[in-house]
């Protein structure tokens, strides 16, 4: 039962059988368990009470500066909202059973671990002193675990797109973009050193090591 319902304009004044109905109310929402702490019993209604600051969220002023708060707040003044559990993880409480989460935290009451974005690659969102964050398995890094990790590098621009996997620019080859590629093969024991470069061995020069010097 709600108390706000024997509520009645303030330029009206209470009845006999009115104030009777409240302090029923009140008598019944004082046996509750929730009942708001500071309100002693027996419970007196004090119709010339005032109350500076006024009660706020539907709070009925009982007696002088002594708010009776409505289920779901508390406080002098009824001003703080009540959540129950309470918000967790640093939340507020906005209004009763509704919290704002901090950043890294979700669900009704901020218990979940929430990272943005999520977590990619089987990675796991958990807290670290108290801030989110990805924890990813050992062959990927990132805020996200976004990035592949090739542990023999990515050689002469390439770069790692999965796990120990490179991806070579034009011209190179090998898990570690480390094998330069000539279309052209270098002649006489000449070896390729970067795309269509040949180091020659002597007496052969030339782009292809097909020229043979003459002493």
């Amino acid at each position: 039962m709600v108390l706000a319902r024997c509520c009645f304009p303030a330029s009206v004044k209470m009845n006999v059988a009115l104030l009777a109905c409240l302090v029923a109310l009140v008598g019944i929402c004082l046996a509750r368990s929730d009942a708001p702490r500071g309100v002693a019993v027996p419970f007196v209604f004090d119709l010339k009470a005032t109350c500076d600051p006024r009660c706020q969220h539907a709070g009925i002023c009982i007696r002088n500066n002594t708010c009776f708060c409505s289920r779901g707040y508390e406080g002098e003044t009824c001003q703080y909202a009540n959540c129950y559990p309470k918000c967790k993880n640093g939340g507020e409480c906005l209004r009763p059973g509704k919290c704002r989460c901090p950043s890294g935290f979700g669900g009704k009451y901020c218990h979940k671990v929430k990272c943005d974005s999520g977590c990619w690659n089987g990675g796991d969102c958990i807290a670290v002193n108290g801030v989110a964050k990805c924890i990813c398995p050992s062959s990927w890094t990132g805020s996200k675990c976004q990035e592949a990790i090739c542990p023999q590098g990515c050689r002469n621009g390439g770069s790692c797109m999965a796990p120990g996997i490179c991806s070579c620019p034009e011209g190179w080859l090998g898990g570690a973009c480390h094998t330069a590629v000539c279309h052209r093969p270098c002649l006489n024991g000449g070896k390729c050193l970067s795309p269509d470069s040949c180091r020659c061995r002597p007496p052969y020069s030339g782009p292809h090591c097909e020229e043979r010097k003459v002493f």
